[in-house]
């Protein structure tokens, strides 16, 4: 980063500059001028914020601007717009989601924010991720951008919706933002052009500094989908309730259960990938050993860029004991010979689609005697837990099926005094050592459809199209005194991601191997 960084967002503002407010440090006040243009000669696209300087960072190398300078920067520039642009191969799924969210709210204006800039530390920001729900509505991942589905009638009468994306425009060169804002285009890139996005979303699009006040003005019922952009949600605040945007989150939340062919399409990919990042992490235990856990991270995090947009969640690198932590992600521990390594991690596609995956693998290449017996029982786990996947089965089959051989193990071993395994499940004896449920609704979001009834989801019936990770695991702790001492500091979990199809169910992960005899030849086939 050079140090002539302008002023981009403050911690102050970060959460609540959206649309329609200029977060300070970037516009400053001063007389109106020119009409703001979007940035490239001979496009349309227009903004609000006028002839506006833009405010220098505090203690830059430079004092001010000359005007010479100033109007130097106004011109002399190509026309870059994009004429020949085709929509994105999310689009035509997206209006078909969007005509589903229609027909459930006639009459009613739906309002989903994608969020804004998060301020990491003074200056710099996290990378942005859109809200999923923006994004499976638009197929659009850029900040601070608001799809709007207004109420309308139909030519044939009926109530329906007109849809906007409501983005930001190109960076302004008569202010100079383009090249003295943090955020403008010779700094972070250039920007789509309203026009551009227009054709890659195949749906209208306007400027988004102008929607708040456009808001603000709105009459008849209104739901937001809450606590992404702060101004939106103050423009609106008069004009919703929580118990209509709740039930509009879960609305949206419960659209996602089943996959569409395209989002079907986007997990097979994340998966292929997130096998070939596990067999990279394989070829460099020898590494991992010379450094620590956080080399096993960034092997993994160089595939998910390479090939994707980023790691769906942080990755689980979990060598030895802090294998029995469900969700390790300090990654700062030793990897050493003779331990297992549970990774659990995934790579999320560029449309945001993330897999789920976890095998724990012995860093040596091979399983002890007492490692491939935990081993096997969760494995087994495994395989009674994905049997149970299928249309019409209960959701929860597929856990209690899992569960009930991992009591029934533990009975063998002799670590539970009670002999039968429904009593043990009963109580939920077995749970000291297996923790967590089996398995999550995957997707956009690791953990996806979060907000579904639970009727629909823990308490509902499985779906052609419905995808859900099946992921038992036994874990015994370094302090449990409750289990012999060659037990302790032992974990193990794996996990697949199942797509239930009209004939049963498909393994979406079954490029990695399971059986540990073939984790064993497949580690000694990767390894130098």
């Amino acid at each position: 980063m050079t140090e002539e960084q302008p002023q981009t967002r403050t911690p102050e503002t970060a959460e609540t500059a959206g649309p329609g407010q200029t977060p300070p440090g970037e516009i400053a006040e001063g007389a109106g001028g020119a009409e703001d243009t979007d940035g490239a000669e001979g496009t349309e696209d227009t903004g609000d914020t006028g002839d506006k300087p833009v405010k220098q960072r505090k203690n830059g190398l430079y004092g001010g601007l000359s005007d010479e300078l100033a109007e130097n920067m106004k011109s002399g520039w190509a026309d870059t717009e994009r004429h020949d642009l085709e929509p994105v191969p999310q689009a035509g799924f997206a209006a078909d989601r969007r005509a589903a969210l229609s027909a459930r709210f006639p009459g009613e204006r739906l309002v989903v924010p994608a969020g804004n800039l998060k301020v990491r530390a003074n200056d710099t920001e996290y990378p942005f991720r859109p809200s999923s729900d923006y994004a499976y509505l638009t197929g659009d991942r850029t900040e601070d951008g608001v799809l709007v589905l207004e109420p309308v009638t139909t030519g044939d009468g009926k109530p329906g919706h007109e849809a906007t994306a409501y983005l930001l425009p190109r960076s302004d060169r008569t202010n100079g933002e383009f090249w003295l804002s943090g955020q403008g285009e010779l700094w972070v890139g250039r920007r789509n052009s309203l026009t551009e996005n227009e054709k890659l979303l195949g749906l209208p699009v306007k400027d988004v500094r102008k929607l708040t006040e456009h808001l603000a003005e709105a009459t008849g019922p209104v739901r937001l989908l809450r606590g992404y952009d702060a101004a939106v949600d103050k423009a609106l605040v008069d004009k919703v309730t929580a118990e209509r945007d709740e039930e509009f989150r879960v609305f949206l939340s419960e659209m996602r259960l089943v996959k569409d062919e395209f989002e079907i399409a986007e997990m097979e990919y994340a998966c292929e990938s997130t096998a070939r990042g596990f067999e990279d992490v394989v070829k460099v235990l020898d590494r991992a050993e010379a450094t620590s856990e956080r080399y096993i991270e960034g092997t993994f995090f160089l595939r998910a860029r390479v090939e994707g947009n980023d790691i769906g969640y942080s990755s689980i690198c979990a060598a030895g004991p802090h294998a029995t932590t469900l969700h390790w992600v300090r990654n700062d521990g030793a990897v050493r010979s003779g331990d297992l390594l549970l990774l659990d991690a995934g790579v999320e596609t560029r449309n945001l689609y993330t897999a789920d995956v976890t095998r724990t693998l012995p860093i040596d290449g091979t399983f002890t005697p007492l490692q491939r017996r935990i081993y096997d029982a969760v494995y087994d786990a495994q395989e009674a837990g994905i049997a149970a996947v299928r249309p019409g089965a209960a959701y929860r089959d597929f856990h209690d099926a899992a569960q009930r051989v991992l009591a029934a193990r533990l009975i063998e071993w002799g670590l539970l005094q009670v002999e039968d395994v429904d009593k043990v499940l009963e109580l939920g004896l077995q749970r000291r050592w297996t923790l967590h449920g089996t398995g999550h609704m995957l997707g956009i979001d690791v953990h996806d459809c979060a907000a579904a009834r639970t009727e629909e989801y823990v308490g509902g019936t499985l779906r052609t199209g419905m995808c859900l990770t099946v992921e038992p695991g036994l874990y015994f702790q370094s302090d449990d005194l409750t289990v012999p001492e060659e037990y302790r500091g032992i974990g193990v979990r794996i996990e697949d991601d199942i797509l239930v199809t009209e004939d049963g169910r498909r393994n979406l992960s079954d490029q990695l191997p399971r059986q540990a005899d073939e984790v064993e030849a497949w580690m000694a086939r990767l390894r130098p």
